[in-house]
């Protein structure tokens, strides 16, 4: 094999004789240098992303001289082929410099060794291409075309909110009635200070409790929570008035009520 330094086809000159133009042959099937250069690594046997770079370069430069030998006439990209595999060559076996912008030995395998990759993945999608069954070879039409059944299946994709609005646009088309709420039966205020003022105007000395002026019937539910909360309310703005009293022994304890002391002495 031909040194680094020596340029390994100067001394091998193709027969020129003749004249005219030159034939170019198709070298046992090889579609460019890099087809060649994917068959050379395959004859390594070993994983695509594990060849060795030299290695394979030396095996091309030596596939071409032995083209050239034989008084072949290569394609122009061979020759630019073997020319970048001596290049790269020297950039694997000699130092890198430092500085370089351009890219190193081993960026430039790798990048090599992805395109031998690319093209073993095209050439193996193109078997399996090629080894389906074909149609007037393998497989037949029938004699009589059958239509074919069209099932249409609508899918759609719509949010809780499509769908509720959906929903009350289609409803409301239908009907136009409005919607009333009836306001619910709630112990007001007023009738709490009425029924306080009815109850404390008799004289009562002894502390109660609130809710022992709540009526009997309004046990439990809504209407029992707004009773308690009116009659409280009803309490503080008769306290504030002097005509009760209020007392509560600490935080979330009972409230009590009394007579205030203006009703005391009006009953006395």
């Amino acid at each position: 094999m031909a040194s680094l330094d020596q340029d390994p086809f100067e001394d091998v000159k193709p027969d020129s004789q003749g004249g005219g133009v030159q034939l170019v042959l198709d070298l046992e099937g090889y579609e460019g240098p890099i087809d060649a250069l994917l068959q050379l690594a395959r004859d390594q046997k070993v994983d695509l992303a594990k060849i060795s770079i030299l290695a394979l370069a030396d095996q091309y430069l030596e596939f071409v001289v032995r083209a050239r030998k034989l008084r072949l006439e290569l394609a122009a990209d061979y020759l630019v082929m073997a020319a970048w595999l001596a290049y790269l060559k020297s950039r694997l076996l000699l130092p890198e410099a430092e500085g370089e912008e351009e890219p190193s030995g081993a960026e430039l395998a790798a990048a090599l060794k992805f395109q031998l990759q690319r093209l073993q993945a095209m050439q193996d999608a193109g078997v399996r291409l090629l080894s389906l069954p074909r149609l007037g070879r393998d497989v037949f039409p029938r004699g009589e075309p059958v239509p074919l059944r069209v099932v249409s299946t609508a899918t759609y994709d719509l949010s809780l909110y499509d769908l509720l609005k959906a929903y009350g646009g289609i409803h409301r088309q239908r009907s136009d009635a409005s919607l009333r709420i009836d306001p619910g039966e709630l112990f007001s205020v007023d009738d709490a200070i009425h029924r306080l003022s009815l109850l404390l105007g008799g004289a009562v000395p002894a502390w109660q409790t609130l809710t022992s002026f709540l009526p009997e019937e309004l046990r439990g539910g809504l209407i029992w929570r707004s009773a308690v909360a009116s009659t409280l309310a009803a309490s503080l703005e008769m306290s504030k008035q002097g005509k009760l009293d209020l007392r509560q022994d600490g935080p979330f304890r009972p409230i009590y009520l009394r007579s205030g002391r203006a009703n005391l002495r009006e009953q006395t």
